[in-house]
């Protein structure tokens, strides 16, 4: 198994050329169509607009973002077309209440979607949706790249942050390219509950099965000595050399449907290293 279709959206070009990067390594290193979405977006939501708001107003909204649509299609164009991978490009125009339904729906037909980091200074503030729809509404696997990260073609050393949770364990399913080709899959347990079947052997069923697919595997099991489980995480990346981190996303709420859980959050805010994600 291997990835053959990638999936990138971008809004931003002052962001998007580490993600085009990442793109084109994973494309090369896999055989893989490297595809841009690259969208313009029409943040003035029509139905909620200031009172007195004309046309000529809610004209020029949508021309600046057909303009934007258009700088980054040049340059993912541009990229793409000198990287030398099978790849496609096009451009569009969506309202960030809709921006979701668009994402989804090219997600929903890609093996892996390549998106960078949704929190920094200089994010807008369709980034987080992006990954969210992606994630949530496409159900396709996303690697979050972090900022000036260089780009990663095979992971030598993966982190598998495991609670033994029905999205750890779909990210950690959809994560088996990376982890068939790695070098060494460091199952990460923290804390580990006092009472259950696995009580004994934290993370051994999970290693027994990454085995058979011939992963090399060691379980490592830490004391939660930080409050956040994203820093002991994050920490042990660097202690360890590691090169990826998977794990599950978590994410609900009443009054969207999907929104990032505080876990899931934190890691993307403070990953150094590219993180794979699924829900």
């Amino acid at each position: 198994m291997a990835y053959k279709s990638l999936l990138t959206v971008l809004t931003d070009p002052k962001i998007a050329p580490a993600t085009l990067a990442q793109l084109v390594a994973l494309a090369e290193a896999q055989d893989a169509h490297a595809e841009a979405l690259c969208l313009g977006v029409d943040r003035s939501q029509t139905g909620y607009y200031y009172a007195g708001a004309n046309a000529l107003i809610l004209q020029e909204t949508l021309n600046r973002a057909n303009a934007e649509a258009e700088e980054v299609l040049t340059l993912a164009q541009d990229t793409l077309g000198k990287s030398g991978v099978r790849w496609s490009a096009e451009s569009g125009v969506a309202q960030i209440a809709d921006l979701g339904r668009h994402v989804a729906h090219r997600a929903r037909f890609s093996d892996l979607v390549v998106l960078s980091r949704p929190y920094g200074e200089d994010r807008g503030s369709e980034a987080e949706p992006i990954v969210e729809a992606a994630m949530f509404e496409g159900h396709a696997p996303v690697l979050v790249v972090p900022d000036n990260a260089p780009p990663l073609k095979q992971p030598r050393t993966v982190l598998l942050g495991w609670n033994e949770s029905v999205e750890a364990m779909r990210a950690i399913r959809l994560a088996m390219p990376f982890l068939r080709a790695a070098d060494l899959v460091r199952i990460v347990v923290i804390d580990p509950p006092r009472h259950g079947p696995d009580r004994s052997d934290p993370g051994g069923l999970l290693s027994q099965m990454l085995a058979r697919h011939g992963v090399k595997v060691e379980i490592d099991v830490l004391s939660k000595t930080m409050t956040r489980v994203s820093d002991i995480l994050n920490r042990h990346a660097t202690d360890t050399s590691a090169d990826m981190l998977v794990m599950g996303a978590y994410g609900h709420s009443r009054f969207r449907e999907a929104i990032l859980g505080g876990a899931t959050r934190n890691m993307l805010e403070q990953a150094t290293v590219p993180v794979f994600m699924a829900h």
